[in-house]
């Protein structure tokens, strides 16, 4: 029997009263199961933390030692319990090392999907279907008029301006799915990474990820070449030096409102679109689907009288 409280919503993040712990939580707890390394999903200062090995790096690269007092890395596939719930890494192709969490209580399965895309990069492991009873999805684009176009066609865009580009991207997952995008499709383009991004891109590395060229930014480099040169910067970065001169702008994103004003649009997501969260909803077949982070009315509305969907935010 499905439990209409197994997740529930409270101030600090998602709980699970079964197993006593938080999915993601966005304040310390003791118990942590963390689903990836992005900020709005792990926080620094639990107890005990239950993630994947290159979640558990990233987190503590970001907070040092208010990371968390313990550590237990799990590798995909590899089933522990917390109380009475036995918990389940998949990978969720979100960033390096994102998982989605399966949760198993009295035979019934509940899939966590995190943060997810379906769609091939070779900067993570790829998404991984798996069936469950209740599927809890992000909804962060669950908009039928919301489909990602294909990440290539997009950075082939680039090469159709030889000005220097400054592109925005987040320091974690995107800027190293750009870089390696930029190496495999925009072969003339030199690629400039600003230092706050190294240490993310140096991790990816150590964990075999294979990004291409790159090199630290040098302003000189910038001035003296008034083409072919790519200068990735986190959004921060971007945002404040919007009067730049020489530069064409673009942010990789696949949020409209990150789009305006940039001389190049770069729709370049790393979160599901609508037909992909139809397509993890036919391959996870699950008897009902429960929606965060975003809007979940319109799945609501489309899967009525055929699918239960509870919108738990």
């Amino acid at each position: 029997m499905i439990l209409a409280d197994f997740i529930t919503v409270t101030p600090i993040g998602l709980y699970c009263i079964y197993g006593d712990f938080y999915l993601d939580p966005q304040q310390p707890v003791k118990e942590a199961v963390v689903s990836h390394a992005h900020g709005d999903h792990a926080i620094g200062g639990s107890q005990n933390v239950y993630s994947t090995a290159a979640t558990a790096t990233f987190m503590k690269h970001r907070y040092r030692k208010f990371a968390a007092v313990d550590f237990f890395t799990k590798s995909y596939h590899e089933s522990f319990k917390i109380k009475e719930v036995t918990i389940t890494f998949y990978s969720a192709g979100h960033i390096l090392g994102s998982a989605q969490v399966l949760m198993e209580y009295m035979g019934v399965k509940y899939l966590y999907t995190g943060d997810y895309k379906i769609e091939p990069d070779s900067t993570c492991e790829p998404f991984e279907f798996v069936e469950a009873d209740v599927l809890i999805t992000e909804s962060t684009f669950a908009n039928p008029e919301t489909k990602h176009p294909s990440a290539i066609a997009e950075i082939k865009k680039l090469n159709n301006t030889s000005s220097n580009i400054m592109l925005g991207a987040y320091a974690l997952g995107k800027s190293q799915r750009i870089i390696q995008l930029l190496n495999e499709y925009c072969p003339t383009k030199n690629i400039m990474v600003h230092h706050s991004i190294m240490p993310f891109v140096k991790i990816y590395e150590d964990y075999g990820v294979k990004v291409g060229h790159y090199k630290m930014y040098d302003r000189k480099v910038m001035k003296n070449n008034q083409e072919h040169q790519v200068y990735i910067v986190p959004p921060m970065v971007f945002h404040s030096y919007h009067k730049a001169i020489n530069v064409v702008r673009a942010f990789a994103s696949g949020w409209k409102n990150l789009q305006q004003q940039n001389g190049i649009s770069l729709y370049i997501s790393d979160h599901a679109d609508w037909d992909a969260i139809l397509e993890t909803i036919e391959q996870v077949k699950p008897k009902q689907v429960w929606t965060l982070h975003g809007d979940g009315k319109q799945l609501k509305e489309y899967f009525k009288d055929k699918l239960e969907v509870k919108i738990l935010n």
